[in-house]
């Protein structure tokens, strides 16, 4: 008997994994099961859209606050670079989601908004599009 999805979907997850793993595939919750994977797909890109965002703040701060400037900050803008590696080295195919300037733009966008709510400046204050290149935003030597 196989554990439903809205019951346990813990339960439901551990039974999938055992069907698949004693190929009986006839028996799978498919529609369920692909809705799931279809979400892992989604929820990474979430990961990486959210990392550049934070990554992005904070070098917006860096350059308009210079008197604030320090290792936190500087820290947080490493380790963002580094989440954003791991996760293009755990999935290279998203890549291309960071070669699309619409990603980067909309990224961008949320940043300014971060930055400005942490600054205390407006909106305005920030340029509207980037003024850095992608290649530059995840150089680790780079602050501006």
């Amino acid at each position: 008997m196989s554990i439903g999805y809205n019951e346990d979907f813990y339960g439901w997850v551990n039974d999938q994994a055992r069907l698949l793993k004693d190929g009986a595939f006839n028996q799978l919750d498919l529609e369920n099961l692909i809705e799931e994977i279809e979400c892992m797909g989604r929820s990474e890109l979430s990961a990486l859209r959210s990392r550049l965002k934070v990554l992005i703040m904070h070098l917006l701060k860096w350059k308009y606050q210079p008197t604030y400037q320090g290792r936190s900050w500087q820290l947080t803008i490493a380790e963002q670079r580094n989440e954003i590696e791991g996760l293009l080295d755990d999935s290279p195919s998203l890549k291309h989601k960071l070669a699309n300037n619409d990603t980067l733009l909309k990224c961008w966008k949320l940043a300014v908004l971060g930055a400005s709510k942490e600054t205390g400046f407006e909106v305005s204050h920030f340029p509207t599009s980037p003024i850095w290149t992608l290649d530059e935003i995840l150089n680790p030597d780079f602050l501006p």
